[in-house]
Formats: structure tokens, sequence, C-alpha cells
């Protein structure tokens, strides 16, 4: 289990609070974006194709701890971007931790080192650093040599500090399985808290169009990954979602479970499609037409997503929904 104690209690506490109330759609985790700026040109990214002009801004502190206030979610992951280039990350960090949000700052670690110092570790704090398997294939899927090995320094660095250290990967069709396998042998050597994964997702800006996954792929990679994996693994993620990925378990789409935050306000309806924004969180889940999205839908740019944003928190919810779901959830731990 990659997942402290602590944090398994306030999200299922939390989780417990919303099915008592009855309610139906609630956040699990706020997507904060506080910029699209960032220092690689990966050719399977979409969230840096924007003018210079947006570029160069970036959500004040204030608007950050506004938005984990709005949504209420008990986690919130900062993505970008780089988040790391925020000229005050460090107080948007610590704002959030001050309102008792397990935070995950989501970097690709190339200024990790140098920015150590102005954070402090904390029990709700989390540095998660995108690394896409071993050296060969990180390095090809960012589009620049040396960046997995600064990522591992940057990874030793932190865990020599006391921080909290987990890595974010992502899959595309041409990935080998053995070497994942190898990669996450390396990371749990490292001694990082969990690892996480998720498919890569077909952003329509995104330069490289060709190496996404359709949903069999998907399963067909991510089963070679996990079956009879290393017991000394830890995944910092539902049991069931990692099932769902392996073709073990289907869920639907519940995009409301890791909203998006950014410059332009609430994204609809989800982290990864852009069909226009709301200036609250209560405008989002009150008028998107959720029925247009997710693969129950027909909706063709749903049609092979098994993506984290939207399935993750689905993972979630069937554990607290039923004695089968937390049965199953607890003996995929106990394994």
């Amino acid at each position: 289990m990659g997942i402290p104690i602590s944090q398994m209690v306030a999200v299922t506490s939390y989780v417990t609070k919303q099915k008592a109330t009855g309610r139906k759609r609630y956040p699990l985790v706020l997507m904060l974006e506080p910029l699209f700026r960032c220092n690689l040109s990966c050719a399977g990214c979409g969230k840096i194709q924007y003018p210079s002009d947006i570029l160069k801004r970036h959500l004040t502190p204030e608007q950050c701890f506004r938005a984990a206030e709005e949504c209420g979610a008990p986690m919130v992951s900062i993505p970008g971007g780089e988040p790391l280039l925020h000229p005050q990350i460090a107080d948007i960090v610590e704002g959030l931790v001050s309102l008792r949000k397990y935070v995950y700052l989501c970097t690709n670690a190339l200024v990790l080192r140098e920015k150590l110092d102005i954070f402090r570790p904390d029990k709700y704090f989390t540095i998660n650093v995108h690394l896409d398997g071993q050296r060969q294939f990180h390095d090809r899927s960012v589009c620049r040599e040396g960046t997995y090995d600064k990522a591992v320094e940057g990874i030793r660095e932190a865990l020599a500090r006391g921080f909290r250290v987990t890595t974010n990967t992502t899959l595309f069709n041409d990935a080998d399985p053995s070497s994942v396998r190898a990669f996450f042998n390396e990371m749990t050597d490292l001694g990082i808290e969990g690892l996480t994964l998720s498919p890569g997702y077909s952003y329509e800006k995104a330069p490289d169009q060709e190496h996404f996954l359709a949903r069999t792929e998907t399963i067909r990679i991510f089963s070679s990954v996990l079956t009879n994996g290393n017991r000394r693994w830890k995944f910092n993620q539902s049991p069931l979602f990692l099932q769902y990925l392996m073709g073990a378990r289907d869920f639907d789409c519940t995009p409301w479970g890791m909203p998006a935050y950014n410059l332009f306000g609430w994204q609809k309806p989800c982290y990864l499609l852009q069909d226009g924004y709301f200036e609250t969180f209560a405008e989002l889940l009150e008028k998107t037409e959720w029925s247009h999205y997710g693969r129950e839908s027909g909706n063709p740019r749903c049609a092979d997503c098994m993506v984290h944003s939207g399935y993750e928190a689905s993972a979630v919810n069937d554990t607290f929904s039923s004695l089968r779901g937390f049965r199953d959830t607890l003996l995929a731990y106990l394994k």
C-alpha cells in the first residue's frame, strides 16, 4: 500500500460524508493548474500549446486557495505546465497544506534540486515526479535526453531531505511492459512512497497523435505490466482502478470527481477536454450536460479514454457504494 493511513482515513471520512448526505456528484481531487508554462515540449502533451501571452500568465495563490475551498476536495493535484516555474509555488503549497489538503505537486523534476529549499517536508505534501519509464523511454517521451537522470537526482535529494515522493507514469502504445516492470523495481529500490500510472490521452493539440492508446491496447499493455507484479510495488492509487486498466472491471466515467481549475476558470467537462469554462464550481456541476461525456455517452472523444482523471474517482466511489466494493478493495490492499 503506497498511501499513508492518515490520508486514507481522511479520504474515507470525506467520501462517507458525501454518501451520507446523498450527494451523487462530488469531487475527490482538485486538478489545479496554476500555469501552463513548461521547460519541456513533450510530443504527447496538449497543455502547452498556447500563445506566449497565455504561457506568461499564472494564477495567484489567493485564486488557488479559493478554488480549493470552493471545490472542497480533500486532495489537490498541481500539474501544469511545470508548477516549479511558478514564482509563488511555495506559497501555494504552504497555503493549501494549511487548509489541510493533501497536496501532490506534479513535476518533471528538472529544477527540483534547486527548488527544494523553498519547501518543507509535511505529511500533507507529496512531490509527484513525472517519469514515463526507464531512461530511454522517458527521455524519448519528453523529447530531451538527460531528463531521466536529472529527475532521479531530484528524487534522491528529496527523499534524503524527508519529503514524500511518488512517481507518475503515462504509458503509450509503444510501451515495453518488461521495461515498465523493471522501472517499477528501480523506483521501488530508490525508496519512493508509491507509483502512479495512467494511459495517455489523445490531446487534440498534441504534436504526436500516433502513440495514444485505444481501449483494447490499454487493457493489453496494463495487463502485461501488472499481472503477477512484484509484491514490493506500492501504488498510490485505488486498486480497483488498476483492475479497471487491466480490463477486470468496468466503470462509468465520473469527470466531476477530478475537476480542473486553471487560468480560464473551471474547465468543462474535465481535465482532458475543453468545451468551455465556468466561473464557479457550482456552475460546473449544475450546468454541464454530463450525459454527453464518458464512454457510455457515445461521444467519440471519450471512446478510448481510461485515464485516471475520469475513472479513478469512479473506482473510489465503487469502494464505498457496496459491501462488495469495500471487500474487493480491502482484499486488493492485503495481497
